[in-house]
Protein backbone atom coordinates (compact mmCIF):
# COMPACT_ATOMS: atom_id res chain seq x y z
CA UNK A 1 0.00 0.00 0.00
CA UNK A 2 1.28 3.33 -0.80
CA UNK A 3 0.86 7.12 0.44
CA UNK A 4 -0.71 7.62 -2.98
CA UNK A 5 -3.88 5.01 -2.45
CA UNK A 6 -6.82 8.01 -2.58
CA UNK A 7 -4.98 9.57 -5.52
CA UNK A 8 -5.24 6.33 -7.04
CA UNK A 9 -8.58 5.71 -6.30
CA UNK A 10 -9.80 8.99 -7.72
CA UNK A 11 -8.24 8.09 -11.27
CA UNK A 12 -11.65 5.89 -11.53
CA UNK A 13 -13.41 9.23 -11.54
CA UNK A 14 -11.93 10.73 -15.06
CA UNK A 15 -12.16 7.31 -16.61
CA UNK A 16 -15.57 7.37 -15.50
CA UNK A 17 -16.91 10.93 -16.07
CA UNK A 18 -17.06 9.83 -20.06
CA UNK A 19 -19.99 7.05 -19.37
CA UNK A 20 -21.65 8.72 -16.96
CA UNK A 21 -24.27 12.10 -17.08
CA UNK A 22 -22.12 14.37 -14.33
CA UNK A 23 -21.61 17.94 -14.19
CA UNK A 24 -18.00 18.72 -13.83
CA UNK A 25 -18.27 20.87 -10.92
CA UNK A 26 -19.95 17.42 -9.57
CA UNK A 27 -16.62 15.89 -10.31
CA UNK A 28 -14.72 18.45 -8.58
CA UNK A 29 -16.76 18.30 -5.39
CA UNK A 30 -16.32 14.25 -5.00
CA UNK A 31 -12.39 15.00 -5.84
CA UNK A 32 -11.70 16.23 -2.20
CA UNK A 33 -13.47 15.14 1.71
CA UNK A 34 -15.86 16.99 3.11
CA UNK A 35 -14.24 16.64 6.54
CA UNK A 36 -10.78 15.16 8.10
CA UNK A 37 -10.49 14.83 11.50
CA UNK A 38 -7.16 13.73 13.10
CA UNK A 39 -7.73 12.69 16.95
CA UNK A 40 -5.39 11.61 19.90
CA UNK A 41 -6.49 8.44 22.11
CA UNK A 42 -4.70 8.40 25.69
CA UNK A 43 -5.24 4.66 26.77
CA UNK A 44 -4.38 3.58 30.52
CA UNK A 45 -2.85 0.02 30.31
CA UNK A 46 -3.31 -2.61 32.49
CA UNK A 47 0.37 -2.24 33.72
CA UNK A 48 -0.94 0.90 34.75
CA UNK A 49 1.27 3.01 32.20
CA UNK A 50 -0.22 5.31 29.28
CA UNK A 51 -0.01 4.86 25.54
CA UNK A 52 -1.80 7.41 22.84
CA UNK A 53 -2.86 6.14 19.68
CA UNK A 54 -3.24 8.23 16.56
CA UNK A 55 -6.80 7.75 14.90
CA UNK A 56 -8.99 9.02 12.01
CA UNK A 57 -12.35 9.67 10.54
CA UNK A 58 -12.88 11.21 7.55
CA UNK A 59 -16.38 12.19 5.76
CA UNK A 60 -15.89 12.51 2.17
CA UNK A 61 -19.47 13.41 0.86
CA UNK A 62 -23.02 13.85 2.57
CA UNK A 63 -25.05 15.25 -0.71
CA UNK A 64 -27.24 12.31 -0.50
CA UNK A 65 -27.28 11.77 3.15
CA UNK A 66 -25.64 11.27 6.15
CA UNK A 67 -21.86 9.39 5.69
CA UNK A 68 -21.68 5.63 6.75
CA UNK A 69 -18.22 3.59 7.07
CA UNK A 70 -16.79 1.37 9.31
CA UNK A 71 -14.02 1.92 11.73
CA UNK A 72 -10.61 -0.35 11.68
CA UNK A 73 -7.75 -0.97 14.13
CA UNK A 74 -4.70 -2.27 12.08
CA UNK A 75 -1.08 -0.72 12.53
CA UNK A 76 -0.59 0.19 8.81
CA UNK A 77 -3.68 2.83 9.16
CA UNK A 78 -3.07 6.35 7.78
CA UNK A 79 -4.61 8.82 6.23
CA UNK A 80 -4.49 8.68 2.69
CA UNK A 81 -5.78 4.91 2.90
CA UNK A 82 -9.24 6.43 5.48
CA UNK A 83 -9.42 9.42 2.33
CA UNK A 84 -9.58 6.76 -0.21
CA UNK A 85 -11.84 4.50 2.20
CA UNK A 86 -14.36 7.00 2.44
CA UNK A 87 -14.36 8.14 -1.11
CA UNK A 88 -15.58 4.22 -2.01
CA UNK A 89 -18.09 4.00 0.43
CA UNK A 90 -19.45 7.39 -1.31
CA UNK A 91 -19.44 5.29 -4.33
CA UNK A 92 -20.71 2.14 -2.96
CA UNK A 93 -23.62 4.12 -1.35
CA UNK A 94 -24.75 5.44 -4.59
CA UNK A 95 -24.26 2.38 -6.83
CA UNK A 96 -26.83 0.40 -3.94
CA UNK A 97 -28.80 3.75 -4.47
CA UNK A 98 -29.26 4.03 -0.41
CA UNK A 99 -29.24 7.27 0.61
CA UNK A 100 -25.79 7.83 2.32
CA UNK A 101 -22.25 9.45 1.35
CA UNK A 102 -19.25 7.66 2.54
CA UNK A 103 -17.30 8.58 5.68
CA UNK A 104 -14.52 5.89 7.06
CA UNK A 105 -12.03 5.91 10.40
CA UNK A 106 -9.10 4.21 11.43
CA UNK A 107 -7.06 3.75 14.38
CA UNK A 108 -3.49 3.11 14.36
CA UNK A 109 -2.89 0.09 16.50
CA UNK A 110 -2.15 -3.53 16.53
CA UNK A 111 -5.02 -4.73 18.73
CA UNK A 112 -4.17 -8.14 18.80
CA UNK A 113 -1.58 -6.93 21.58
CA UNK A 114 -4.11 -5.35 23.51
CA UNK A 115 -6.22 -6.80 26.69
CA UNK A 116 -10.18 -7.18 26.42
CA UNK A 117 -9.82 -4.22 29.28
CA UNK A 118 -7.72 -2.30 26.57
CA UNK A 119 -9.52 -2.52 23.87
CA UNK A 120 -12.54 -1.74 25.50
CA UNK A 121 -10.80 1.63 26.54
CA UNK A 122 -9.46 2.44 23.17
CA UNK A 123 -13.03 1.50 21.53
CA UNK A 124 -14.49 3.71 23.95
CA UNK A 125 -11.70 6.46 24.08
CA UNK A 126 -12.08 7.30 19.80
CA UNK A 127 -15.80 7.95 20.55
CA UNK A 128 -15.15 10.03 22.95
CA UNK A 129 -12.61 11.70 20.71
CA UNK A 130 -14.77 12.06 17.74
CA UNK A 131 -18.20 12.53 19.12
CA UNK A 132 -18.75 15.56 17.91
CA UNK A 133 -17.92 14.43 14.61
CA UNK A 134 -20.23 11.61 14.80
CA UNK A 135 -24.33 11.45 14.92
CA UNK A 136 -27.35 9.27 13.43
CA UNK A 137 -28.08 12.05 11.37
CA UNK A 138 -24.17 13.28 10.25
CA UNK A 139 -21.69 10.41 10.37
CA UNK A 140 -22.81 6.31 11.42
CA UNK A 141 -19.79 4.24 12.28
CA UNK A 142 -19.61 0.50 11.37
CA UNK A 143 -17.34 -2.32 11.74
CA UNK A 144 -14.30 -3.38 9.74
CA UNK A 145 -10.62 -4.66 9.43
CA UNK A 146 -10.24 -5.66 13.34
CA UNK A 147 -13.13 -3.95 14.53
CA UNK A 148 -16.41 -6.24 15.43
CA UNK A 149 -20.27 -6.02 16.84
CA UNK A 150 -19.24 -6.31 20.65
CA UNK A 151 -16.42 -3.30 19.26
CA UNK A 152 -19.94 -1.54 18.04
CA UNK A 153 -21.61 -2.13 20.83
CA UNK A 154 -19.18 0.00 23.31
CA UNK A 155 -18.81 2.51 20.87
CA UNK A 156 -22.81 2.54 21.06
CA UNK A 157 -22.75 2.54 24.63
CA UNK A 158 -19.86 5.56 25.03
CA UNK A 159 -21.86 7.95 22.34
CA UNK A 160 -25.25 7.31 24.16
CA UNK A 161 -23.74 8.48 27.60
CA UNK A 162 -22.09 11.63 25.68
CA UNK A 163 -25.62 12.49 24.41
CA UNK A 164 -26.99 11.39 28.05
CA UNK A 165 -29.82 9.43 25.63
CA UNK A 166 -29.81 5.91 24.29
CA UNK A 167 -28.85 6.56 20.42
CA UNK A 168 -28.70 2.79 18.63
CA UNK A 169 -28.69 4.35 15.25
CA UNK A 170 -25.32 6.42 15.92
CA UNK A 171 -23.36 2.89 15.08
CA UNK A 172 -24.43 -0.29 12.98
CA UNK A 173 -23.06 -3.85 12.63
CA UNK A 174 -23.91 -4.14 16.83
CA UNK A 175 -24.77 -6.93 18.80
CA UNK A 176 -28.70 -8.22 18.10
CA UNK A 177 -29.68 -7.63 22.00
CA UNK A 178 -28.62 -4.14 21.55
CA UNK A 179 -30.48 -3.06 18.30
CA UNK A 180 -28.44 -4.72 15.87
CA UNK A 181 -29.90 -6.40 12.53
CA UNK A 182 -30.49 -10.05 11.82
CA UNK A 183 -28.82 -10.81 8.79
CA UNK A 184 -26.03 -8.24 9.63
CA UNK A 185 -22.78 -10.64 10.30
CA UNK A 186 -22.97 -12.22 6.82
CA UNK A 187 -24.47 -9.12 4.54
CA UNK A 188 -20.99 -8.45 2.88
CA UNK A 189 -20.17 -11.82 1.78
CA UNK A 190 -24.03 -12.74 0.90
CA UNK A 191 -23.94 -9.38 -1.40
CA UNK A 192 -20.92 -10.97 -3.40
CA UNK A 193 -22.96 -14.44 -3.27
CA UNK A 194 -25.75 -12.78 -5.08
CA UNK A 195 -23.43 -11.09 -7.22
CA UNK A 196 -22.05 -14.39 -8.42
CA UNK A 197 -25.32 -16.07 -8.88
CA UNK A 198 -26.43 -13.36 -11.40
CA UNK A 199 -23.00 -13.82 -12.99
CA UNK A 200 -23.42 -17.52 -13.11
CA UNK A 201 -27.15 -17.32 -14.35
CA UNK A 202 -25.49 -14.99 -17.11
CA UNK A 203 -22.85 -17.46 -18.18
CA UNK A 204 -24.73 -20.45 -17.09
CA UNK A 205 -22.38 -22.03 -14.99
CA UNK A 206 -22.56 -25.70 -13.45
CA UNK A 207 -21.41 -24.64 -10.02
CA UNK A 208 -19.51 -28.00 -9.63
CA UNK A 209 -16.88 -27.19 -12.52
CA UNK A 210 -15.78 -24.08 -11.22
CA UNK A 211 -12.60 -24.01 -9.11
CA UNK A 212 -12.45 -20.99 -6.56
CA UNK A 213 -9.70 -19.34 -4.63
CA UNK A 214 -10.41 -16.92 -1.62
CA UNK A 215 -7.91 -14.68 -0.54
CA UNK A 216 -8.57 -13.79 3.35
CA UNK A 217 -10.80 -15.84 5.91
CA UNK A 218 -12.15 -13.01 7.47
CA UNK A 219 -15.81 -12.70 8.33
CA UNK A 220 -16.70 -11.80 4.24
CA UNK A 221 -14.12 -14.51 3.17
CA UNK A 222 -15.68 -17.08 5.34
CA UNK A 223 -19.47 -16.10 4.51
CA UNK A 224 -19.29 -15.88 0.62
CA UNK A 225 -17.04 -19.40 0.56
CA UNK A 226 -19.30 -20.98 2.91
CA UNK A 227 -22.73 -19.87 0.38
CA UNK A 228 -20.92 -20.81 -2.51
CA UNK A 229 -19.40 -24.42 -0.99
CA UNK A 230 -23.01 -24.81 0.00
CA UNK A 231 -24.08 -24.60 -3.44
CA UNK A 232 -21.29 -27.06 -4.71
CA UNK A 233 -18.52 -24.79 -5.83
CA UNK A 234 -15.37 -26.39 -5.36
CA UNK A 235 -12.86 -24.20 -3.06
CA UNK A 236 -9.54 -25.35 -4.25
CA UNK A 237 -8.09 -22.52 -2.06
CA UNK A 238 -7.91 -20.45 1.07
CA UNK A 239 -5.53 -18.03 3.07
CA UNK A 240 -5.18 -16.00 5.93
CA UNK A 241 -2.55 -13.49 7.09
CA UNK A 242 -0.45 -16.66 8.46
CA UNK A 243 -0.56 -18.00 4.96
CA UNK A 244 -3.00 -20.65 3.22
CA UNK A 245 -3.53 -23.62 1.70
CA UNK A 246 -4.45 -25.38 -1.36
CA UNK A 247 -5.93 -28.53 -2.63
CA UNK A 248 -7.27 -29.38 -6.13
CA UNK A 249 -9.78 -31.95 -5.48
CA UNK A 250 -11.86 -29.23 -3.26
CA UNK A 251 -11.73 -27.97 1.00
CA UNK A 252 -14.35 -28.63 3.23
CA UNK A 253 -15.14 -25.03 4.44
CA UNK A 254 -17.50 -26.20 6.54
CA UNK A 255 -14.56 -27.94 8.62
CA UNK A 256 -11.78 -24.94 7.66
CA UNK A 257 -14.13 -22.40 9.08
CA UNK A 258 -14.67 -24.63 12.57
CA UNK A 259 -11.16 -24.58 12.72
CA UNK A 260 -10.39 -21.00 12.13
CA UNK A 261 -12.74 -19.99 14.71
CA UNK A 262 -12.43 -23.07 17.26
CA UNK A 263 -11.61 -21.52 20.30
CA UNK A 264 -11.77 -17.76 19.49
CA UNK A 265 -11.32 -14.92 21.64
CA UNK A 266 -11.62 -11.34 20.28
CA UNK A 267 -10.12 -12.20 17.22
CA UNK A 268 -8.83 -15.61 16.09
CA UNK A 269 -5.64 -17.03 17.29
CA UNK A 270 -5.85 -19.84 14.84
CA UNK A 271 -4.75 -19.64 10.76
CA UNK A 272 -6.02 -21.76 8.19
CA UNK A 273 -2.86 -22.92 8.13
CA UNK A 274 -3.29 -25.49 10.43
CA UNK A 275 -6.78 -26.72 9.00
CA UNK A 276 -6.70 -30.89 9.30
CA UNK A 277 -8.35 -31.16 6.03
CA UNK A 278 -9.06 -34.74 5.38
CA UNK A 279 -7.24 -35.27 8.60
CA UNK A 280 -10.39 -35.10 10.69
CA UNK A 281 -13.54 -36.96 11.10
CA UNK A 282 -15.32 -34.01 10.96
CA UNK A 283 -13.94 -33.22 7.19
CA UNK A 284 -15.69 -34.12 4.05
CA UNK A 285 -13.39 -33.03 1.60
CA UNK A 286 -13.38 -35.21 -1.76
CA UNK A 287 -11.07 -38.18 -1.52
CA UNK A 288 -7.74 -37.62 -4.31
CA UNK A 289 -3.96 -37.22 -4.81
CA UNK A 290 -3.90 -34.32 -2.70
CA UNK A 291 -6.04 -35.54 0.36
CA UNK A 292 -3.68 -33.51 2.62
CA UNK A 293 -3.41 -30.17 0.53
CA UNK A 294 0.15 -28.04 0.81
CA UNK A 295 0.64 -25.11 2.04
CA UNK A 296 0.56 -21.57 -0.33
CA UNK A 297 1.47 -18.00 -0.32
CA UNK A 298 -1.02 -15.31 -0.27
CA UNK A 299 0.75 -13.85 -3.10
CA UNK A 300 0.73 -17.57 -4.63
CA UNK A 301 -3.18 -17.70 -4.18
CA UNK A 302 -3.57 -14.71 -6.15
CA UNK A 303 -1.99 -16.35 -9.30
CA UNK A 304 -3.38 -19.63 -8.88
CA UNK A 305 -5.04 -21.10 -12.62
CA UNK A 306 -8.96 -20.96 -10.88
CA UNK A 307 -12.14 -19.83 -12.78
CA UNK A 308 -12.97 -17.12 -9.92
CA UNK A 309 -10.81 -15.55 -7.42
CA UNK A 310 -12.38 -13.88 -4.31
CA UNK A 311 -9.60 -11.03 -2.80
CA UNK A 312 -11.10 -10.63 0.82
CA UNK A 313 -8.52 -9.35 2.56
CA UNK A 314 -6.30 -5.29 2.40
CA UNK A 315 -6.19 -2.54 -0.37
CA UNK A 316 -3.02 -3.20 -2.96
CA UNK A 317 -2.59 -6.85 -3.49
CA UNK A 318 -3.27 -7.00 -7.14
CA UNK A 319 -1.01 -4.42 -7.99
CA UNK A 320 1.18 -3.70 -11.48
CA UNK A 321 3.76 -5.97 -10.35
CA UNK A 322 1.84 -9.19 -10.43
CA UNK A 323 -1.72 -8.48 -12.46
CA UNK A 324 0.02 -10.49 -15.62
CA UNK A 325 0.44 -13.20 -13.80
CA UNK A 326 -2.96 -13.61 -12.89
CA UNK A 327 -4.88 -16.23 -14.49
CA UNK A 328 -8.15 -16.52 -13.20
CA UNK A 329 -10.98 -15.92 -15.42
CA UNK A 330 -12.93 -13.63 -12.90
CA UNK A 331 -12.04 -11.47 -9.96
CA UNK A 332 -14.69 -10.48 -7.43
CA UNK A 333 -13.65 -7.77 -4.86
CA UNK A 334 -14.59 -8.60 -1.35
CA UNK A 335 -11.94 -6.43 -0.34
CA UNK A 336 -11.63 -2.85 -0.51
CA UNK A 337 -9.23 -1.32 -2.79
CA UNK A 338 -7.59 -4.83 -3.93
CA UNK A 339 -6.49 -4.11 -7.23
CA UNK A 340 -4.75 -0.57 -8.48
CA UNK A 341 -5.86 1.66 -11.47
CA UNK A 342 -2.51 0.15 -13.19
CA UNK A 343 -3.17 -3.36 -12.41
CA UNK A 344 -6.58 -2.61 -13.64
CA UNK A 345 -5.34 -1.74 -17.54
CA UNK A 346 -3.44 -5.35 -17.49
CA UNK A 347 -6.49 -7.55 -16.18
CA UNK A 348 -8.59 -5.46 -19.08
CA UNK A 349 -6.14 -6.35 -21.74
CA UNK A 350 -6.36 -9.82 -20.57
CA UNK A 351 -9.74 -10.07 -20.88
CA UNK A 352 -10.33 -10.58 -17.36
CA UNK A 353 -13.83 -10.05 -15.82
CA UNK A 354 -13.57 -7.67 -12.24
CA UNK A 355 -16.79 -7.33 -10.52
CA UNK A 356 -15.75 -4.15 -8.42
CA UNK A 357 -15.60 -3.91 -4.74
CA UNK A 358 -18.04 -0.92 -5.09
CA UNK A 359 -20.91 -3.36 -6.18
CA UNK A 360 -19.47 -6.67 -4.60
CA UNK A 361 -19.07 -5.61 -0.96
CA UNK A 362 -21.96 -3.44 -1.06
CA UNK A 363 -23.68 -5.97 0.92
CA UNK A 364 -22.73 -4.90 4.36
CA UNK A 365 -23.25 -1.08 4.00
CA UNK A 366 -26.76 -2.01 2.20
CA UNK A 367 -28.06 -4.22 5.91
CA UNK A 368 -26.19 -1.20 7.61
CA UNK A 369 -28.89 1.10 6.16
CA UNK A 370 -30.79 -1.55 7.19
CA UNK A 371 -30.69 -1.85 10.78
CA UNK A 372 -30.51 2.07 10.85
CA UNK A 373 -33.81 2.50 9.58
CA UNK A 374 -34.69 0.00 12.14
CA UNK A 375 -33.19 1.57 15.34
CA UNK A 376 -34.51 4.92 14.21
CA UNK A 377 -38.19 3.45 13.46
CA UNK A 378 -38.22 0.66 16.51
CA UNK A 379 -39.50 -1.91 14.12
CA UNK A 380 -36.95 -4.91 13.61
CA UNK A 381 -36.99 -7.38 10.81
CA UNK A 382 -36.64 -11.26 10.30
CA UNK A 383 -33.92 -12.69 8.61
CA UNK A 384 -35.86 -13.71 5.77
CA UNK A 385 -37.25 -9.71 5.07
CA UNK A 386 -33.27 -8.57 5.79
CA UNK A 387 -32.03 -11.36 2.97
CA UNK A 388 -34.69 -10.53 0.81
CA UNK A 389 -34.67 -6.62 0.15
CA UNK A 390 -30.97 -7.49 0.06
CA UNK A 391 -31.09 -9.92 -2.51
CA UNK A 392 -33.32 -7.56 -4.68
CA UNK A 393 -30.74 -4.81 -3.99
CA UNK A 394 -27.88 -6.55 -5.69
CA UNK A 395 -29.54 -8.02 -8.28
CA UNK A 396 -31.07 -5.54 -9.62
CA UNK A 397 -27.74 -3.13 -9.18
CA UNK A 398 -25.77 -5.61 -10.62
CA UNK A 399 -28.09 -6.14 -13.53
CA UNK A 400 -27.83 -2.58 -14.04
CA UNK A 401 -23.93 -2.24 -13.79
CA UNK A 402 -23.59 -5.12 -16.30
CA UNK A 403 -25.89 -4.24 -19.08
CA UNK A 404 -24.01 -0.61 -19.25
CA UNK A 405 -20.66 -2.72 -19.90
CA UNK A 406 -22.04 -5.04 -22.43
CA UNK A 407 -24.11 -1.69 -24.10
CA UNK A 408 -20.95 0.76 -23.71
CA UNK A 409 -18.15 -1.62 -24.26
CA UNK A 410 -16.29 -1.11 -21.26
CA UNK A 411 -14.72 -2.77 -17.91
CA UNK A 412 -17.33 -3.19 -15.11
CA UNK A 413 -15.49 -1.23 -12.89
CA UNK A 414 -15.63 1.52 -15.02
CA UNK A 415 -19.35 0.94 -15.60
CA UNK A 416 -20.43 0.57 -11.79
CA UNK A 417 -18.57 3.60 -11.32
CA UNK A 418 -20.49 5.52 -14.35
CA UNK A 419 -23.42 4.26 -12.61
CA UNK A 420 -22.52 5.09 -9.01
CA UNK A 421 -21.75 9.19 -10.16
CA UNK A 422 -24.62 9.21 -12.32
CA UNK A 423 -26.62 9.16 -8.95
CA UNK A 424 -24.63 11.64 -7.39
CA UNK A 425 -23.98 14.16 -10.35
CA UNK A 426 -27.93 14.54 -9.90
CA UNK A 427 -28.24 15.09 -6.36
CA UNK A 428 -24.83 17.44 -6.61
CA UNK A 429 -26.80 19.32 -9.61
CA UNK A 430 -30.14 19.97 -7.33
CA UNK A 431 -28.23 22.29 -5.07
CA UNK A 432 -27.02 24.35 -7.75
CA UNK A 433 -24.15 24.13 -10.79
CA UNK A 434 -22.49 26.89 -12.48
CA UNK A 435 -25.00 26.43 -15.71
CA UNK A 436 -28.02 27.44 -12.85
CA UNK A 437 -25.95 30.13 -11.07
CA UNK A 438 -25.14 32.40 -14.02
CA UNK A 439 -28.41 32.34 -15.85
CA UNK A 440 -30.07 35.53 -16.91
CA UNK A 441 -32.03 37.22 -14.07
CA UNK A 442 -35.35 35.87 -16.30
CA UNK A 443 -33.78 32.19 -15.55
CA UNK A 444 -32.57 31.89 -19.20
CA UNK A 445 -28.88 30.70 -19.41
CA UNK A 446 -26.33 33.10 -20.92
CA UNK A 447 -25.13 32.82 -24.33
CA UNK A 448 -22.13 31.41 -23.52
CA UNK A 449 -23.64 28.79 -21.53
CA UNK A 450 -26.36 27.87 -23.62
CA UNK A 451 -24.83 25.12 -25.86
CA UNK A 452 -23.64 23.63 -22.44
CA UNK A 453 -26.79 23.49 -21.08
CA UNK A 454 -29.08 21.91 -23.93
CA UNK A 455 -26.24 18.70 -23.74
CA UNK A 456 -28.04 17.95 -20.11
Amino acid sequence: MTNDIFTDAITRLDKAAEYANIDAEALLKLRTPKSILEVSIPVRMDNGSLQVFKGYRVRHDDTRGPTKGGIRFHPNVHLAEVKALAFWMTCKCAVVGIPFGGGKGGVIVDPKKLSRLELERLSRGYIEAVADFIGPETDIPAPDVYTNAMIMGWMMDEYSKIRRQRTPAVITGKPIPLGGSLGRSDATGRGTYYCIKELERIRGWNPEDIRVAVQGFGNAGQHVARLLFADGYRIVAISDSQGGILRNSGIDITCAIKHKNAGRNVYSERSVCGCPICGSIECHCKTGDDSNGSSITNEELLELDVDLLIPAALEDQITGDNAARVKAAVIVEVANGPTTADADDILNSKGILVIPDILANAGGVTVSYFEWVQNRAGDYWTVDKVESRLHKIMSLEFNAIHDLMTDRGIDMRTAAYAHSISRLGKAIACQGTSQFFSASPDGKPNAENEATTSEH
